[in-house]
């Protein structure tokens, strides 16, 4: 039941992401006075419809994309009477059947001519295209904010010992229960036991288990002086890390992934001991709010920068034996299998919320970076064709020619189509690969 309501909290959330993109692009249309016949929130067949004034509001069956239709997105074709314009639309989905039906014309009424979206000014083309990813720029933001400041984020105040491992494991990888003094691992060789508080390591204060591992990781072969509290006791005791072939981790302590979905490993030290320690929920300023929204912009970023790289181990993972990296995309299945698995998980109503709040918010970060490739049927498709037109416009002007210019992007067309295949395949591994090797919490 709480697996179900997780996926449920995670659809609402997305449903009302869509909508309020597609308000980012209306909004300004409206206040430009393009005249929008459509706003819908989905896809498929339409299952509510509203007419108010000249736009039909409605939802369709398939809440996970949505669109505004406005007139004359494109300009008519070279002779092409201007009271005949292409049919088109804001959403991905929706632009893809417009496309199939060889971008069909439409007949526009005089009154309304002068209300196409191909003759506005290049600003309010780039200020209605932009609204859509700007609302989910906001609603990441919104929602960081009230986690971080709000709510509270999680913060480790200690690291301690949780489980020692007394003996080395044998060639076959098992663990012997008893062993000599050598065969004995660096951690029960230094004397550490469960329940040791660590205070530094290295002469480097220890706060978190990545203080800890990293000074270990780093100190292969060499001794390192560690101050643990135990009791009311502060001892310090001397451990000497093996070198072992460990896998690689990155600064959040996932490990790395290649591009063929193996996971990367390098020779560093270990003790063979558990790291735990305590966490305290604590609300950060509104200012450390905000670095933490860049920081996550920044994570969404890189990884849409590796997009082809990461498919390619998400196809290995798919249909060979590589791993999925946690740092990876997911698709809305994934996302959806990660939503039921966070409710039904046994944790407090609270860290519950946080993190499908949080889900919500990468969510919509990740709706922001993608919509702004400059690529169509992307939004940014439609802000670079706009911005290219404002070029054209400077170099017509310079050499004197007169009259409208306008840049007709549907010329693109075939790019759009390669776009929409490739984006329909990607789309379709991901969801294939989050259900027979999806992403899994811990």
């Amino acid at each position: 039941m709480l697996y179900l309501l997780g996926v449920i909290f995670l659809l609402l959330g997305v449903g009302v992401s869509i909508a309020l993109h597609e308000i980012g692009h209306l909004l300004p249309a409206k206040k430009f006075g393009v005249k929008v016949t459509q706003y819908m929130v989905g896809f498929g067949p339409t299952i509510w419809s509203r007419r108010k004034g000249e736009t039909e509001y409605g939802v369709k069956a398939i809440p996970l994309g949505g669109y505004i239709r406005m007139i004359g997105m494109f300009p008519p074709a070279r002779g092409q009477d201007d009271g005949m314009a292409r049919v088109s639309s804001t959403g991905r989905f929706s632009q893809m059947a417009d496309q199939m039906r060889e971008a069909a014309y439409e007949p526009i009424p005089a009154k309304d001519r002068d209300r196409v979206f191909y003759k506005l000014a290049t600003w309010k083309k780039v200020v209605i295209m932009f609204g859509g990813p700007f609302m989910n720029l906001v609603i990441a933001l919104v929602l960081l904010i009230v986690i971080a400041s709000g709510i509270g984020l999680p913060v480790q105040k200690s690291a301690s010992i949780a489980k020692v491992q007394q003996c080395q494991a044998l060639s076959d990888g098992t663990v012997p229960q008893t062993c000599s003094a050598a065969d004995r691992t660096p951690a029960a060789a230094a004397g550490l036991k469960e329940g040791d508080r660590v205070l530094s390591a290295g002469g480097e204060a220890v706060t978190t288990t990545s203080d800890l591992t990293d000074v270990i990781r780093s100190h292969a072969g060499q001794a390192v002086p560690i101050v643990v509290q135990r009791g009311d006791q502060r001892l310090t005791l001397t451990v000497t890390p093996q070198q072992r072939l460990m896998p690689k981790l990155d600064k959040s302590g996932t490990e790395v992934v290649n591009w063929k979905g193996q996971v990367e490993t390098e020779q560093v030290g270990v003790m063979s001991a558990s790291i735990g320690g305590t966490y305290r929920t604590e609300r950060q300023s509104i200012p450390a709010a905000l670095g933490t929204f860049g920081d996550a912009l920044q994570r969404t970023a890189s990884v849409f920068v590796k997009i082809p790289q990461k498919m390619v181990g998400v196809g290995y993972a798919a249909f060979g034996d590589g791993t999925r990296d946690k740092n990876g995309p997911q698709s809305v299945v994934g996302v959806g299998r990660t939503a039921g698995d966070v409710a039904s998980a046994p944790a407090s109503f609270g860290d519950k919320l946080t993190f499908l709040l949080m889900i919500i918010a990468s969510l919509n970060l990740a709706l922001f970076v993608f919509n702004l490739v400059p690529l169509l049927p992307l939004d940014g498709g439609h802000i670079a064709g706009a911005l290219w037109e404002a070029v054209k416009r400077r170099i017509a002007r310079a050499r004197g020619i007169e009259g409208p210019v306008y840049v007709d992007v549907a010329k693109a067309l075939p790019i759009a189509y390669a776009v929409s295949i490739v984006l329909l395949v990607m789309f379709g591994l991901l969801a294939y690969a989050d259900i027979v090797n999806p992403i899994k919490l811990g």
